[in-house]
Formats: structure tokens, C-alpha cells, sequence
């Protein structure tokens, strides 16, 4: 049993989960994590979801060099200032002091862009898609935490360059959504999708969309976003392509991510005192076998009964383990799955055989049910539909209820105090009151929704609206 309640005390509790449950173990360098192997399987079906829909789409892998130049960073100084604070530095190699300091890749665009430059010529060069999935170094000082906030993980980075303003504001459109579908149908983790202020935009970017979380000690937590880059990269890098008409132009280029955050998303949203709760289409393991034996006799026949359902299970891709393990206990086994939040559990000993049938337990409810033998491979499939489905609604339904109004600076205060979550208000546009806000609450603009009208009048200033902003204090 875990010694922390997720309601009492959730960044221990959380704690806690990940390292008990065998997601991570710490590494020897503050910030750098070890993915265990549950966790990088979870990773796996993260990337496999999203590089299927980043190849139909035309996007292809590539991979770039992890060291990139002081001078690459300099280019563009919006870019460079944003990220200093969190640059790690290689400045000797071997014996030698290096001429000029090579950064530990923050991010990639400088690289990639000169990169583009040499590549890119002609109208027929475009659009250009590329991604790569990698390890990225930030030097964050800020509160650590495994998976939500480290100083290396695991990331994907797309990058595309495009004729026109048009195909590239399509490629940030469709790349956010891509996560969204990924938190939506993958994770069951509902999101709020919009574009950042300019205050919290990437650096060097026009814009920058993003999908946003809500986790259970009501902050805020960006789970991916997307940026239209424009041609200000292009024009520092010198990325041209000539028209059909001969004419030299500089191309549209936007770049996009989501990294292993999203592990860490998942488990605090979904799990509850007793470990991880899984969804079914992330989870490694999805249905546990334990069979109950005394003896040896017993241990044969519910070996002999379990092959029969878990070939058919296995013919429909439900993925299955039998825990045969004689040295622990069937209630230690229970709370060791549930720990690590396998979401279905199959219970079989003699009384079960008996009755030519097994029990079965959901990890989201605990639920038992017993299910003849011939049902079983319908029921379980069917199971894993419905907690998956359940997962994503009670989740939306968290959401739904952790965003109020505010309709002034001391409404909006409040709220966040007493109820936390994201607070809509409108907002002047002005980003002296965003600051302003920031400065008195703690709060930020996470974000601004796609296609909500302003309405009212400035929750600061009392100027008439721009925008509806959702704010919130955040990771």
C-alpha cells in the first residue's frame, strides 16, 4: 500500500507512484531520470501513435547532431536570449578548451534551419517535413520533478519549411491536433487547445499554439504545443527557394513537440491511492492472470484452464501475463498489478474452475464480476473499451468542473486560491496587465481558445476585451 493519499498530499504521492509502480529510478546527475521499462512502453505507444500520422501526413524521421554551436544560437536573438538561462555548455573535449562553446540541444531549430538552407533551392524542394525523436537538455532550476519537469527527456521536434504562410499556419494546425488526438484517444486525458500570449510564446516564434491539462492539485500543465515560425528563421538562415516564375523567395517554417511529460500527465490524472491506473491502449501489460493454487494439483489445473482463454485473448491483441510466481501470495500479487495499474485482472483457483469460469476485476472501480469460460474473451475486450472510454470521461468531467469565471482582479484571485484550476476572464491584450496578473496571483495566460469572441471588459484594467484568456498557475 502507498504511504501518501494523492488528496492529501499529491506531489509526495506522486512521488511515490513513479518510482514504487517501476515507471523511473533517479540517475546520478540532479534532473536526469532512468525510464524503467513500463514507462518506455508506454513511451513506445506514445510514439507509434504519433509517427503513423506524421508519415501519412508526408513528415519524415531524420536525426541531428545533440552538440550545436554557440554562434548557430547567436543567429537569432530572441531565440538564443529565451533559452540561455537553460543552456547546458561543452567547452573542453578531451584535453582541449574548445574554441567556441557547443550547447547540449535545447532545442533544434538553429540547427535544422541551417540545414534547410543547404537543401532547400527550388519550389520543388517544398514543402519540406522532417522530425526527429531525441533527447533534449534544458538546465530548468526550477522545483524537479520526474517526468513533469526534468533537465533531460525524451522528445519528438517537427520541423517543416513551406511556400506559403498558408501551408505552413495548415502544419501547426494539424500537428496540435495530432496531440490532441494522442492525449484524447491514446492517454483518455482531456485538453484545452489554443494560442499563447506573445509573453509566452516560444522564442523567435509569430505564434505559438498549445493543448493544455489540468492536474489534480489544480495547475496547469502544457502537454504540447505548436509554432508558426514564419520566415524569421528563414531570412537569418538565408532558406530561399525559387518560384515557378524564377522569382527568389524565403519559405514559411514552423516547428512542433511533445515530450515524455505526458507519462507523467497520465499518472497523476488518472491514478489513484493504491498506484497507477493505466488506459488499456497505453498500458504494457493489459490483463494480469493470477491463478490461486495450494498445491501442485491445483497449480497444473489452472495452468491447464488458463492457456485455453489466454490464446484468445491473445488472437484479438490483448496483451497477457500469467503470474506464476510461487513465492508470493495471490493478495500480494493483487496490490502489486494494481500498484502498477494493470487495468484487468483474471482470478482463477479451484472454486472458480468449479464453476468453469474465472473472476475478473477492473483496476478502475475494482469491480468484480464472475464470467464463464466462454464469455471470457468478449467480456475482457469489451472491459477494456469501457475503462478506457470511463477514464476519458471522469477525467473531462474534472476538467469541466476545475474552470470558473472571473469578472475582476480580486474575483480571479480568489478563485485561484480557493478553487484553482484555469479562471477564464477577459483580457485587454495588453501585456502590461498580463504581467501585472502574473505578478499579483502567480498566475499565467496559458492560453487563449480558438474561435472564443471577447467579450466584457478587462478583468484588470476594465478596457474593453481583446480576448478570453484562460489563466492558471502552472508547472
Amino acid at each position: 500500500m502507498l504511504q501518501h493519499k494523492k488528496d492529501a498530499d499529491f506531489g509526495e504521492w506522486y512521488l511515490e507512484v513513479v518510482q514504487s509502480s517501476e515507471l523511473m529510478d533517479y540517475g546520478p546527475v540532479q534532473g536526469c531520470m532512468i525510464l524503467r521499462a513500463r514507462s518506455y512502453a508506454v513511451w513506445e505507444k506514445i510514439t507509434s501513435f504519433l509517427d503513423a500520422r506524421f508519415k501519412a501526413d508526408g513528415v519524415q524521421n531524420y536525426y541531428f547532431p545533440l552538440l550545436i554551436p554557440e554562434s548557430f544560437l547567436k543567429k537569432e536573438s530572441a531565440h538564443f536570449e529565451g533559452f540561455v538561462p537553460e543552456v547546458a555548455w561543452v567547452t573542453q573535449g578531451g584535453n582541449e578548451t574548445l574554441g567556441e562553446r557547443l550547447a547540449l540541444r535545447p532545442t533544434s531549430e538553429t540547427i535544422i534551419n541551417d540545414s534547410f538552407s543547404r537543401w532547400i533551392s527550388s519550389h520543388r524542394d517544398l514543402p519540406l517535413k522532417t522530425n526527429q525523436w531525441c533527447n533534449v537538455i534544458r538546465w530548468d532550476t526550477k522545483t524537479l520533478k520526474p517526468f513533469l519537469r526534468t533537465r533531460e527527456f525524451l522528445w519528438q521536434e517537427g520541423h517543416t519549411a513551406h511556400a506559403t504562410r498558408e501551408e505552413a499556419v495548415a502544419q501547426v494546425g494539424r500537428a496540435l491536433g495530432w496531440y490532441k488526438e494522442c492525449c484524447e484517444q491514446l492517454l483518455a486525458i482531456p485538453v484545452l487547445a489554443g494560442v499563447k500570449s506573445d509573453s509566452e510564446k516560444f522564442p523567435g516564434a509569430e505564434y505559438t499554439t498549445t493543448i493544455e491539462m489540468l492536474m489534480p492539485d489544480g495547475k496547469a500543465l502544457q502537454g504540447g504545443t505548436s509554432h508558426l515560425l514564419g520566415q524569421n528563421f528563414a531570412k537569418i538562415f538565408g532558406i530561399k527557394y525559387k518560384t515557378q516564375d524564377e522569382r527568389e523567395e524565403f519559405v514559411w517554417t514552423t516547428s512542433w513537440g511533445v515530450t515524455t511529460r505526458l507519462i507523467g500527465a497520465m499518472v497523476a490524472i488518472h491514478g489513484d491511492d493504491k498506484g497507477l491506473v493505466l488506459p488499456p491502449r497505453v498500458a504494457p501489460v493489459q490483463c494480469v492472470v493470477v491463478p490461486i493454487f495450494y498445491s501442485d494439483e491445483e497449480r497444473k489445473m489452472a495452468l491447464f484452464n488458463i492457456q485455453n482463454f489466454k490464446a484468445e485473448l491473445e488472437a484479438r491483441g490483448i496483451s497477457v501475463l500469467v503470474d506464476e510466481r510461487s513465492d508470493k501470495t495471490p493478495g500480494w500479487k493483487f496490490n502489486d498489478w494494481e500498484l502498477k495499474g494493470v487495468p484487468v485482472r483474471i482470478e482463477i483457483g479451484v472454486r472458480d474452475m468449479a464453476q468453469e469460469g474465472v473472476t475478473i476485476v477492473r483496476r478502475d472501480s475494482g469491480v468484480k464480476e464472475f464470467v464463464p469460460n466462454s464469455k471470457i474473451a468478449d467480456f475482457v475486450a469489451h472491459l477494456l473499451d469501457d475503462i478506457q472510454i470511463g477514464l476519458f470521461k471522469r477525467a473531462k468531467e474534472r476538467l469541466e468542473a476545475g474552470v470558473s469565471e472571473a469578472r475582476d482582479t480580486d474575483d480571479l484571485k480568489n478563485l485561484l486560491d480557493e478553487r484553482k484550476g484555469f479562471v477564464r476572464a477577459a483580457w485587454c491584450g495588453d501585456a502590461r496587465c498580463e504581467e501585472a496578473i502574473k505578478e499579483e496571483s502567480g498566475a499565467t495566460i496559458r492560453l487563449v481558445p480558438f474561435g472564443d469572441a471577447p467579450k466584457g471588459d478587462c478583468v484588470l484594467c476594465g478596457k474593453p476585451s481583446k480576448a478570453t484568456a484562460y489563466f492558471a498557475r502552472g508547472y
